[in-house]
């Protein structure tokens, strides 16, 4: 038995009515997050960088970090200016954190953004 038109709009209207404002702000943050994921590059990029171990910190000096960009840059084919784009939607997204300390640019992935990621999908 299918649902017609009419059922399946009041049936989805309802669904939506029982969410509290909390799940709601839930399932927008983690529609943010994996907007971001689901450009391939950035996708790379985040893997690469959480590959580092959860929340372990890449320091680098900032010469260093900038052909950190390069090299993500010609592994990828873009310019590093694009990487660098990347990089800051990424950060917008609250997927990775950045932070200049003096000479150096420390970026991490939260390991607690990620089990939020993980877990959205069993809750």
């Amino acid at each position: 038995m299918g649902l017609d038109k009419v059922h399946l709009c009041c049936y989805i209207r309802n669904m939506s009515n029982s969410q509290t404002d909390s799940e709601l702000k839930e399932i927008e943050k983690a529609a943010r997050m994996f907007k971001a994921l689901s450009n391939p590059h950035r996708l790379r990029i985040y893997r690469a960088l959480a590959s580092c171990g959860g929340d372990a910190v890449i320091s680098e000096p900032q010469d260093e970090f900038q052909n950190c960009q390069r090299e993500f840059a010609e592994e990828l084919g873009l310019a590093p200016s694009t990487v660098s784009h990347h990089f800051k939607e990424l950060r917008h997204a609250g997927l990775i954190h950045m932070k200049r300390e003096g000479k150096n640019v420390v970026v991490w992935v939260d390991e607690k953004i990620a089990r939020v990621m993980l877990a959205f999908f069993s809750s």
